[in-house]
């Protein structure tokens, strides 16, 4: 079938274009042109002027929809992904963290089988931890962490063909070696829960440390130990040229004058956006079964309120999100598109409107709320208030 939408303002790798359409064929885009006028046999979609932007990419989460993908049942892995798809999320790396190896072999057995499904929106296993330094993450994995273990992940790496990221404490025994190891085998190595200062960044990303995930969070800034003064992992990984970042963007895990310093300092094509969310992320009427954890405010906080305890946010919040904090729409737009796409090298097919693309398609009113969301050239019904 021959899908054209029309009369919305069109995000392309140029810019805007104000008037035009996009067609949509099967699950691929066929063009985008300048020319609105209706095709015969095509069902026209009227965006009414609205945006009509990328299929957003969500590489970092853990659940959504009151499920969390450490559950490892195919129940969860479809529930915390269709919630975030409704939410503009047309391609997706579901997150399992610190996990024993038994339970990652399970999460890649139910994230292959659901990768081999026509027009998948899932495009791999993001891996976060068990070796992560404790210092920095041992109170949210108890008895979980662990220095990288070669046998451990080669063998899961060997066994499976789903895993595309893997995050590490770049500082711990033997991780250089794996992020060396990740890199020969094509998957994406990232700092994450990390001490290293300047000289551990700057080795880490010489052996295939070439992202940081929740850039400001779980890492130290500039610090002072007694009389003396030092670099943490910020500036470390701001003064590394070619290290990419990821922010969580849902205005809480960071201050807007920060996202707008991560923005300016490493750039749109350096920096991408994550939700990190938890299972309770798009899940309305979903009761928390953890004494520990409370709702308020749009985030997770401890339940004594020491801190926050993750994050509830879709990909739609992240865009509003840098939108309010000054940045231009089309910034905010690549970096949860154009941006990840490139990172987790499927730049190919994903992160742009133009032909031959995937057909992951949204339409955003003007407050930026999603209207309508194509994913792989399938409208998700659950979102269409347009039409």
């Amino acid at each position: 079938m021959l899908t054209q939408i029309i009369n919305g303002k069109i995000f392309t790798p140029q810019g805007w274009m104000d008037e035009g359409s996009v067609l949509i064929r099967d699950n691929k885009i066929l063009e985008v042109t300048n020319c609105d006028l209706a095709l015969i046999g095509a069902h026209q979609i009227d965006a009414k002027g609205m945006y009509i932007v990328p299929g957003y990419i969500c590489t970092h989460a853990h659940g959504g929809g009151g499920h969390d993908f450490t559950e490892c049942t195919e129940e969860a892995f479809r529930t915390a992904i269709r919630a975030h798809q409704r939410h503009g999320a047309t391609s997706i790396f579901p997150t399992i963290s610190s996990s024993p190896a038994t339970e990652i072999r399970r999460a890649a057995a139910i994230c292959e089988k659901l990768m081999e499904e026509k027009d998948s929106p899932v495009l791999g296993l993001h891996v976060e931890g068990p070796y992560l330094n404790p210092k920095r993450a041992g109170e949210q994995f108890p008895g979980k962490l662990k220095n990288p273990d070669k046998e451990e992940y080669t063998a899961l790496v060997e066994e499976t063909h789903c895993i595309k990221r893997w995050d590490a404490s770049p500082e711990l025994p033997g991780a250089l070696e794996f992020a060396r190891y990740l890199k020969s085998k094509g998957i994406l190595a990232a700092v994450s829960h990390t001490e290293a200062e300047y000289e551990g960044i700057k080795a880490a990303f010489e052996a295939g440390f070439t992202h940081t995930a929740h850039f400001y969070n779980a890492m130290p800034g500039f610090h002072k130990c007694r009389e003396y003064k030092y670099e943490g992992t910020v500036e470390s990984v701001y003064l590394t040229d070619g290290m990419t970042i990821e922010l969580i963007a849902d205005g809480i895990h960071l201050p807007s004058t920060i996202l707008r310093l991560a923005y300016k300092l490493k750039g749109v094509e350096h920096t991408c956006l994550v939700t990190d969310a938890l299972a309770y992320a798009a899940a309305e009427g979903v009761e928390i079964n953890d004494s520990n954890i409370v709702i308020e405010d749009g985030v997770c906080k401890t339940a004594d309120h020491s801190s926050l305890a993750g994050s509830i946010a879709t990909m739609d919040v992240l865009v509003r999100t840098m939108v309010k904090a000054g940045v231009p729409l089309i910034d905010a737009v690549r970096m949860v598109s154009e941006t990840p796409a490139r990172i987790m090298g499927v730049a190919d097919r994903k992160g742009a409107l133009q032909k031959d693309m995937d057909a992951d398609v949204l339409i955003l009113d003007r407050d930026l709320n999603v209207r309508a969301v194509w994913a792989m050239g399938h409208l998700v019904e659950e979102t269409n208030t347009l039409f």
